[in-house]
């Protein structure tokens, strides 16, 4: 594999990555900071998965899906922030060569995955307030199974051509990442050619991976509100919007960053920037996806009542 990579013109064997500080005490608040989101990430998406496994009233769609989204945010976490954690409070910050490849098709198949997956979820929402009395039938279990089956193509295809792109390119001078790991845009400034073809290849896939999702859930959702107005009940519009909010706040938090990072130039790239925005869309987002779900969420609020016997959810 390393072969397939390297060609004739690569002699790296292995990168640094160079974090965020040099400073012992800053690496250790950061370690403690860092850790804490993990593991609480862990047990928020872990807690929605097994929530809607043990109560049947959360065997719908919308529930599938976000048990989908659960699961990929444990894996695009887990695919960065472990290493990281190391390498907080380590000398060495070192990454193989065959390991940064591995990390950032990983990353990316995870990313583009939910990028699409998020769509999807606006469509789930888009037959439940639009067609109520149909939504059964539309979105049947073979539907959903192949809406995620379809984003996981996706994820799978299109992340393969962002890592063999960067990592064909030559890399034998200096093998210093200045980011916390494997992302494209932090390791293309080592390549030893001209880049501008992988600016363009990004910037394509950047468009039909994030602005082509994040231009359908506009307009899907344009039309959610306007069916939201038709309905009488103002109570039946207030829950109809609160069902909405959640979803928009998400993909908000992970869509807009994205773009910044993957749409740029990579000249106009600051790697400090570079940095704080991948901690959003990979760390921060995945730490809030199941809070921002559940705490506006009363089934999901019943569901952890009901499965700890702690009592009644409250009104």
């Amino acid at each position: 594999m390393q072969d397939f990579f390297w060609g004739n013109h690569s002699s790296l064997t292995q990168f640094i990555l160079l974090g965020f500080s040099s400073n012992t005490k800053t690496n250790v608040i950061l370690f403690s900071i860092f850790l804490f989101l993990y593991l609480i990430t862990l047990l928020g998406n872990g807690l929605i998965i097994i929530l809607i496994r043990m109560d049947s009233h959360l065997h719908t769609p919308m529930y599938f899906f976000l048990s989908v989204l659960s699961i990929l945010d444990m894996g695009y976490v887990t695919t960065t922030v472990p290493q990281m954690l190391v390498h907080l409070v380590c000398q060495k910050k070192i990454i193989s060569y065959i390991g940064c490849v591995a990390q950032m098709y990983i990353f990316l198949m995870l990313g583009i995955t939910e990028s699409w997956l998020f769509a999807i979820m606006t469509y789930d929402r888009y037959v439940a307030i639009c067609h109520p009395l149909r939504y059964k039938v539309i979105m049947s279990a073979l539907l959903c199974g192949l809406m995620v089956a379809f984003c996981g193509f996706w994820g799978i295809s299109c992340a393969l051509i962002y890592t063999v792109s960067t990592m064909i390119l030559p890399y034998g001078g200096p093998n210093e990442i200045n980011h916390f790991f494997c992302e494209v845009p932090a390791v293309l400034k080592l390549a030893c050619a001209d880049t501008s073809l992988n600016d363009r290849v990004d910037f394509i896939l950047g468009f039909l991976l994030l602005l082509a999702p994040l231009s359908l859930i506009i307009i899907v959702y344009i039309n959610i509100f306007a069916a939201i107005l038709r309905i009488r009940s103002a109570q039946g519009q207030l829950k109809a919007f609160s069902t909405c909010a959640s979803h928009i706040t998400v993909v908000t938090m992970f869509s807009v960053p994205c773009m910044v990072m993957y749409m740029r130039p990579g000249s106009a790239a600051s790697p400090e920037e570079d940095k704080k925005l991948a901690l959003f869309y990979n760390v921060i987002s995945a730490f809030l996806n199941p809070i921002i779900y559940s705490l506006r969420n009363k089934d999901v609020k019943w569901a952890f009542l009901k499965v700890t016997g702690w009592g009644k959810v409250p009104e």
